[in-house]
């Protein structure tokens, strides 16, 4: 039976008004209803074709969201499902984390070894085109559902790049997303450990192979690697910053509400033993990543190597609805032991290195930052 799209997005209007606090008066927000009410109406009875009004509701609420800030939006029951596996590890897709900037879609980072970053996707890259189908003007959701696809399926993307005059064009085949977020190998005297993502297993993974490491005499210094990296889970960034602090604020956030306001410290105990430190970062380094990477910077506790990260400075929750799906709201800012946020700015290096060329990989041949680093620690 056909619901009337008028009167269920009145009731999300009348939803959003009276749990919100507003600084219009009462009879400017119910003139704004009236006025909504009027133009869902002239949709309903005069537009070209038949409105799917389902879609029509999911739009209405991502609007509402993505009118806020980038980083909020409505995940439907399946998206939202699909995004708890994303936490846990692995998932189906390109291998991309993306983000709305000024109406374009905007590649945050590509995942270590994903379809899309063997292709040559790279952080930075502003998505135009899916297929044959224009991304200027569409949600971030309905972006995200156009590069959605069966595993194996083949995928056309075209992205624009700073500094590159013609836009360049992707085939990419959907694949089975493995995030092993943890990696590690001892190059030289250094115990290097990349790290992809902050899921929920990555701090247990990243203190089982410092653990390895302590048993290899031969490891004298490290190497955290956060290129890349788009961020996750918050309690995940806050418990692998300690494990290379003594002592010492790690992150505070601050929301709406004072009451919420909070600040994390580290616990007595470096992993390390105090020994020396170089986080890498780049461009694509974001969110948790930047808190791991400017909470060391602060503390003099590491030396960060590379590019300037992203600049998200904000935090997100996961907000389950009573349809399994839910709505990913910012609720705070993060903010540096400086008092310092990143918000738009991001973390700067305290040694600048850009990438080498076109061929460059992280942790390949070509990876001129790795190797700067390496050099730099052999003294």
């Amino acid at each position: 039976m056909k619901k009337n799209i008028f009167l269920y997005l009145i009731i999300i209007f009348q939803f959003l008004i009276f749990k919100t606090s507003f600084s219009a008066n009462d009879e400017d927000i119910y003139k704004k209803i009236d006025l909504f009410s009027e133009v869902l109406d002239k949709i309903n009875k005069e537009y070209v074709e038949e409105v799917n009004q389902s879609e029509s509701m999911d739009a209405a609420i991502n609007g509402v969201l993505q009118s806020l800030d980038p980083y909020s939006a409505y995940m439907t029951p399946e998206m939202f499902k699909e995004m708890k596996t994303e936490t846990s590890g692995e998932f189906g897709g390109l291998g991309i984390e993306v983000s709305m900037e000024a109406g374009v879609v905007k590649v945050i980072s590509p995942i270590d070894n994903s379809p899309a970053s063997k292709v040559g996707v790279k952080a930075g890259d502003y998505i135009v085109k899916i297929n044959d189908i224009q991304v200027q003007g569409k949600s971030l959701s309905e972006a995200v559902e156009l590069m959605r696809g069966p595993i194996g399926s083949k995928i056309e993307i075209t992205v624009r790049r700073i500094g590159v005059k013609k836009a360049l064009t992707f085939e990419i085949i959907r694949d089975i997303i493995k995030v092993a977020s943890v990696k590690s190998k001892v190059i030289n005297d250094v115990g290097y450990l990349r790290l992809t993502s902050f899921n929920e297993n990555s701090s247990e993974q990243v203190k089982e192979k410092i653990k390895k490491f302590k048993k290899n005499k031969k490891v004298k210094k490290y190497i955290l690697d956060l290129r890349n990296n788009p961020g996750g889970l918050l309690s995940q960034a806050i418990k692998i910053t300690d494990f290379f602090l003594d002592h010492g604020e790690i992150v505070s956030t601050k929301s709406r509400k004072k009451f919420e306001n909070r600040k994390w410290f580290a616990k007595k105990g470096d992993l390390i033993d105090g020994k020396t430190l170089i986080v890498l970062i780049n461009y694509g380094s974001a969110s948790a990543s930047e808190i791991v990477a400017g909470a060391l910077k602060d503390h003099k506790r590491a030396i960060l190597l590379g590019e300037e990260t992203y600049g998200k400075g904000s935090v997100q929750s996961i907000i389950p609805l009573h349809n399994k799906g839910a709505i990913r709201l910012t609720v705070s800012k993060y903010y540096l032991p400086s008092g310092e946020s990143i918000s738009e700015v991001g973390v700067t290096p305290d040694i600048e290195i850009a990438e080498s060329s076109d061929n460059f990989k992280i942790n390949t041949k070509t990876d001129n930052q790795l190797d700067f680093a390496v050099k730099l620690l052999a003294g």
